[in-house]
């Protein structure tokens, strides 16, 4: 069974397109016009094994906040979809990813139940890149994916200084954690309910 999903959003604040296949080679086309969160949603997919294109329009000339927020929705309501009723998965992963000085660890359960703990205080930074990233986007972004993707989600600082370093190692823990995570085990799905919700 093809593990696929295409997902179009459109509102008043962005346009997107977004296609998503859980059993790909980790290749990566993104663009949201915000080069740093382009970069951090090819880590998801390199990471992840997954193949992701991302084709979104926002009005930049507002704020990066709606393109990241609607993005990380529809990326979330594609995993949803393209991981079906989860029958076979391995369900549960977790790990501790460095990125140099940082790391992070990360723990989720492909649950059907949306909850996000997000323990990862930032030292203060300027925004990232151009147009301007946020870092205190990247929160947004990945609880919105978590709860559009209806996954369960904990991800905690352990030690990091370098803002850069400490997002990008949350983004590639969850695109590594995310891919042990959907990886086909069995035949049933991993519940003793008999679903996944």
């Amino acid at each position: 069974m093809s593990r696929t999903a295409k997902i179009e959003r459109a509102t008043k604040e962005t346009s997107i397109v977004v296609e998503l296949n859980l059993d790909g080679t980790g290749v990566g086309n993104i663009s949201t016009g915000i080069p740093f969160y382009d970069h951090m949603l090819d880590q998801i997919a390199r990471h992840g094994g997954f193949d992701l294109t991302v084709k979104a329009v926002g009005d930049l000339h507002i704020d990066t906040h709606h393109t990241v927020e609607d993005v990380a929705i529809a990326v979330g309501e594609a995993f949803r979809q393209a991981a079906g009723d989860r029958a076979g998965v391995r369900r549960f992963s977790s790990g501790m990813y460095p990125l140099d000085e940082a790391l992070v660890a990360i723990a989720l359960d492909l649950s059907g139940r949306p909850f996000i703990h997000w323990e990862v205080p930032l030292p203060e930074s300027l925004p990232l890149g151009e147009p301007a990233f946020d870092p205190q986007l990247a929160e947004h972004a990945i609880s919105s994916f978590a709860t559009s993707a209806n996954i369960t989600l904990h991800v905690t600082l352990i030690r990091g200084r370098n803002v850069h370093h400490i997002i990008e190692a949350a983004f590639k823990g969850l695109g590594r954690s995310l891919r042990d995570a959907v990886r086909i085990e069995g035949t049933g799905v991993p519940s003793t309910k008999g679903v996944l919700a």
